[in-house]
């Protein structure tokens, strides 16, 4: 099962906003002893949506989305989520009472359909104003904006996914060689990820600059005692090419 995140809007492809929430899930999960997969960033397109949604609610895989679920008509998150999974979309009971303990005498049809739903979803609390996301097949759908989206992410990885905490093993190690052009050590890359199939491995070159030397790190990231063996291969190997090398701090 991997992990994936779908960062949605216009305003993002366009430029117009950055993107926040994707450094955000990478921390998040890290700091739980998760990792992410993938990602996409899709713009406000109905179809486009529907078939990215299909795919993923297919795959098994988690995903958390982010942007999309309000009532405007540039939002098409919930619509393209039941079309994909072809249910209807209805009030969810829990999301009419958070909406209207929310606005009391002011609630409005309008505001009402803030909580209409794919059928088969469920509630995601959401402790900034009582709107809630909705989740639904292993996929947690939130508002674009970060100051109610990641409580709301947080609250999803600490009561319902505390089960991947920790869950699988992962280390990661590098060393930084100096002065060594990639097809120096191509045959050496190869081989790793030819004989170490659960350390995959990565390789970031630099052209240096002002007081930075050209360099490459690399590495291997995976179950750990893979880790180790193919790290010993790669300083050995590195050592008798006769680049100088040290450990990535």
């Amino acid at each position: 099962m991997s992990i994936g995140a779908i960062i949605i809007g216009d305003e993002i492809l366009s430029g117009k906003r950055q993107d926040k929430h994707f450094a955000k899930v990478v921390e998040l999960l890290g700091a739980r002893g998760m990792a992410l997969d993938w990602a996409q960033v899709l713009g406000d397109d109905r179809v486009r949506l529907t078939a990215a949604l299909a795919a993923s609610l297919a795959s098994g895989d988690i995903v958390f989305s982010f942007g999309g679920i309000g009532v405007t008509p540039d939002d098409h998150t919930r619509q393209a989520v039941a079309a994909a999974l072809g249910v209807d979309i209805a009030l969810h009971p829990d999301a009419e009472r958070e909406i209207r303990a929310r606005f009391g005498g002011e609630t409005t049809p309008q505001r009402l359909m803030l909580g209409e739903f794919p059928l088969g979803s469920e509630i995601i609390p959401n402790p900034y104003n009582r709107i809630p996301g909705f989740s639904i097949r292993n996929h947690w759908f939130f508002p674009g904006f970060p100051i109610m989206s990641w409580p709301m992410l947080e609250w999803v990885l600490d009561t319902q996914l505390a089960h991947l905490h920790h869950a699988v093993a992962r280390e990661e190690q590098a060393i930084v060689v100096y002065e060594a052009p990639e097809s120096a050590l191509l045959d050496l890359m190869n081989r790793i990820t030819r004989d170490y199939p659960k350390a995959p491995l990565f390789s970031l070159p630099s052209f240096g600059g002002e007081g930075v030397r050209r360099h490459i790190e690399l590495g291997v990231r995976g179950e750990p005692e893979t880790v180790r063996q193919a790290m010993a291969e790669i300083r050995a190997a590195v050592a008798r090419l006769g680049y100088e090398w040290q450990e990535r701090t």
